[in-house]
């Protein structure tokens, strides 16, 4: 059997304790990786593996990138990836760029992840998966929170499982009790060669303003996140005026 790098002992219990709280995977699950060649995803694509070794419950992995650049790409290194681990893997060239180019898009980032999500869960029911694993981490569920709080006046954020309905097919996010930290750590550590970030864009300015406001909070506060991350999986109906 084709082993995966030797994800550390903290790293994969973090994974497998997200899995297991909210019920990600289940008996005979055909799970299509969403691998843009980032730290994010290819972490996920490891532990993913890491917990296909060790676990009882059989499930079947893919690896599937969309290529923003329509073909430009050097996908390379993934391919060389999921060959070593052997993992199916399926290149989607997808002309993203070229429409946000075209469209003159002023916010492109909402554009580029909505198509982009599109053309994946297209290309994982076409070969049969039943659910799409993506690799947000604690930091993405937390700079949600607040960008909801802030610009929408409500305190949510993404589900580490949520049903589709338009596709049939369960998302799941292991990630979710990992910081960007420790999974900019941990690559570094096992030493794998990532793709550059593919957009040419300026990132959304809402986010970058959270992101920097967290970062702020962190000097003072060390466990923001995790506070935050408690107060979305604890909720107290008693805390709010309705």
């Amino acid at each position: 059997m084709t082993r995966s790098p030797n994800v550390s002992g903290r790293i994969f219990s973090k994974i497998g304790k997200a899995i297991g709280r909210f019920g990600m995977i289940a008996q005979d699950d055909r799970i299509t990786v969403g691998l843009s060649g980032g730290k994010d995803s290819v972490l996920l694509l490891l532990g993913l593996v890491g917990l296909r070794e060790r676990s009882p419950v059989r499930f079947s992995l893919r690896a599937s990138m969309v290529d923003i650049t329509n073909g430009e790409c050097d996908t390379g290194p993934m391919e060389d990836l999921c060959g070593s681990l052997g993992i199916p893997f399926n290149r989607i060239t997808c002309p993203v760029l070229e429409v946000i180019r075209a469209r003159e898009e002023k916010s492109p980032c909402s554009l580029c992840s909505k198509m982009r999500a599109g053309v994946l869960f297209t290309d994982a029911l076409e070969n049969g998966s039943t659910t799409v694993a993506m690799g947000h981490n604690l930091d993405d569920a937390v700079e949600t929170v607040l960008l909801n709080l802030f610009y929408a006046g409500r305190f949510r954020s993404f589900h580490p499982r949520s049903w589709r309905s338009r596709t049939g097919l369960w998302l799941i996010r292991p990630l979710v009790f990992l910081s960007s930290s420790e999974i900019t750590e941990e690559i570094g550590r096992l030493g794998i060669e990532l793709i550059p970030p593919l957009c040419p864009f300026s990132r959304d300015s809402k986010r970058e303003r959270i992101k920097e406001l967290v970062r702020s909070l962190e000097k003072e506060i060390p466990d923001v996140r995790s506070q935050l991350l408690h107060a979305l999986m604890e909720p107290y109906s008693g805390d709010t005026w309705s």
